[in-house]
């Protein structure tokens, strides 16, 4: 495996060096912020460098290269595969019934006796993420591991854009798979956040639209527990984000509020709010939160086993870029260091990460946790 790094800043690009020849290059991932991304100059400027390759782009709330983070650039790594092989395809929202016949189609279409992993970037907010990953799992009878994130429009929540062999636009989902048993793929993901308040049920929801918790209101309860951080909702809800286990379920998801409606006191979630859940509320700590990215990275580098990590994405939530502020990129730093060195590290902040909880489990939909995920080849 081979990997070159390019990234546009302050008006241009700038390249790593790497013995990577680009006519061999298979697949470009480009993320970058909405005005850049969609300004077809950029991605003609990475099909030139790499005439034979997949291109595919998402644009973000904040940008990774390294051990750094940037906001309104272009970060995109270019991939050379050795040993192994890979196949990107696009689909559109709007041609299927919803997000999970969306997720069985794609599913079906890469599934090949060889296929080892599937990395996903879709639209992050036309797009049910939870439904989604569903339709992955639930044809995925070998348990080939898959992740990957939900496209980010900084903190405006208003379009997400994402695009496969074009200039990025908003309802694509595509999904890459890695096919030959010289590929490894690892993964891993954590919040880090703390639960406070009683656990609580929830007793009216619609999908992902949440009405009622324990019989009340869910907005007048939430508005309650945050006090004086109500007055600033939405933006305010990207730092308590709730803590939900479905029904039947022993494990925890965190879910991150998009939108409140004060005419019928309901939230809007990026992921499904199934009725009878528990929840609690949750808050960050910022030193929890960097140690626990640096326990994904971990997490993602021992289910690669005995295989040093090449190439690293590291997909972290926007809520968590909001509660660190300027303290982001230490979230960062604590990752690279879990990876050791001679590794590329790319990423950017999501919507939504996509990952399993452990090794052999089924793919989530994950909010507010950093979500990683590492590729070597043998």
């Amino acid at each position: 495996m081979k990997t070159k790094l390019h990234h546009f800043i302050n008006g241009q690009w700038k390249s790593s060096d790497s013995p990577l020849v680009a006519e061999k290059c298979q697949l470009v991932l480009a993320f970058g912020s909405p005005e850049l991304l969609t300004i077809p100059e950029h991605y003609d400027y990475l099909r030139n460098l790499y005439p034979s390759a997949d291109i595919v782009s998402s644009s973000t709330a904040g940008e990774i290269i390294q051990d750094a983070v940037f906001d309104d650039s272009i970060v995109a790594i270019a991939l050379q595969l050795e040993n192994s092989t890979l196949k990107a395809i696009k689909t559109q929202i709007g041609e299927h019934a919803d997000s999970y016949a969306a997720g069985v189609s794609l599913k079906h279409r890469l599934d090949a006796e060889d296929l080892s992993g599937i990395f996903i970037i879709s639209d992050g907010l036309m797009v049910d993420g939870a439904a989604l990953i569903k339709g992955f799992s639930d044809n995925n009878e070998k348990n080939i591991p898959i992740t990957g994130g939900l496209a980010g429009d900084a903190a405006r929540f208003q379009k997400t854009f994402t695009g496969l062999n074009e200039v990025a636009s908003q309802g694509n989902i595509i999904a890459i798979g890695f096919y030959g048993e010289n590929i490894h793929i690892g993964h891993g993901s954590l919040g880090g956040w703390d639960e406070f308040g009683y656990e609580r049920q929830i007793t009216r929801s619609d999908k992902n639209v949440l009405f009622e918790v324990d019989e009340e209101k869910a907005l007048d309860l939430y508005k309650r527990y945050l006090g004086d951080y109500a007055s600033e909702l939405p933006g305010s809800a990207l730092m308590f984000p709730l803590s939900m286990k479905a029904p039947g379920s022993d494990k925890y998801l965190i879910r991150t509020i998009l939108a409140t409606d004060e005419t019928s006191n309901s939230m809007v979630f990026a992921g499904n709010m199934p009725s009878g859940s528990s929840v609690r509320l949750m808050r960050g700590d910022i030193q929890k939160l960097i140690r626990a990215s640096a326990t994904a990275t971990k997490d993602s580098v021992d289910s690669l086993k005995n295989h040093k990590p090449q190439l690293t994405l590291l997909l972290s939530c926007v809520g968590r870029k909001i509660i660190m502020n300027e303290k982001v990129e230490e979230e960062v730093l604590a990752a690279e260091e879990a990876l050791g060195k001679d590794c590329t590290v790319a990423g950017f902040y999501t919507y939504g990460g996509l990952s399993p909880f452990g090794v052999g489990t089924a793919c989530e939909l994950h909010n507010q946790t950093m979500t990683v995920t590492t590729f070597s080849e043998s």
